[in-house]
């Protein structure tokens, strides 16, 4: 990334030096397997992101959106104050509506299930 430090040698799609370090100090069972669960989480954010705007996979994405954003608030945020957990707080609930109700029809699941059939 090119605004870490050369020695810290991440490569393009490897999550920031410091997130690790953040998980881990959740405790068990985070730091189990921190660099995992950070991986995990800026997946989930970056390609689940991607996925809600196109429509596809809505309700898969949204469950793996939820549960990173209850470690966001629960974890991360918690001791940070109550402002700090609103833009978490939104994602949350902008999950749960999208596992409820799926994309509509205006996503790419509405088009795959009724025009391709598969």
């Amino acid at each position: 990334m090119p605004w870490s430090p050369e020695e810290n040698n991440l490569g393009l799609f490897e999550v920031a030096f410091w997130f690790p370090g953040d998980v881990e100090a959740f405790g068990p069972p985070f730091s189990w397997f921190p660099v995992f669960f950070a991986l995990m989480a800026a997946f989930s954010e970056a390609v689940g992101g991607l996925f809600w705007i196109f429509g596809f996979n809505t309700r898969l994405t949204s469950f793996f959106i939820f549960c990173t954003m209850l470690v966001a608030v629960f974890f991360q945020q918690s001791n940070s104050g109550t402002w700090n957990m609103f833009p978490d707080l939104g994602f949350l609930w902008l999950s749960v509506f999208y596992m409820v109700l799926g994309s509509g029809r205006f996503g790419l699941d509405y088009f795959i299930y009724n025009h391709l059939k598969i």
